[in-house]
């Protein structure tokens, strides 16, 4: 199987999904460091509803000026837009298989999609 994770070396979390993937056997794992290399628009917005979110939920808070601005309660395109402008505002990590895509907050939710 192949999966994709959209990876923050920085973020424990972020390294806690990425260790499990590693540990699956047979699995084909491309990982993006979406800080340098963030998904397109179209791709984002792909991966929340194959996710079930609306992208305010996927907006990183933390260490952002997210709430400042208002977009925890942003429409969509104004959220997308500001990730685009911004990938830090990207909550991480977001992974994707063949089974779907999951916000992994907490990690274990990647065991959704195995």
């Amino acid at each position: 199987m192949k999966a994709t994770i959209w990876h923050n070396p920085g973020c424990g979390t972020s390294r806690k999904v990425l260790e499990r993937l590693e540990q699956e056997p047979d699995l084909d794992l491309n990982v993006v460091l979406y800080l340098k290399n963030p998904p397109t628009r179209g791709k984002l917005q792909q991966l929340y509803k194959d996710a079930g979110l609306e992208p305010r939920e996927g907006v990183r808070t933390y260490g952002t000026d997210a709430k400042e601005r208002g977009l925890t309660e942003a429409d969509a395109d104004e959220v997308l837009d500001a990730m685009m402008e911004e990938p830090k505002l990207i909550q991480r990590p977001l992974v994707e298989t063949a089974k779907g895509a999951r916000l992994c907050r907490p990690p274990e939710l990647v065991e959704e999609i195995l």
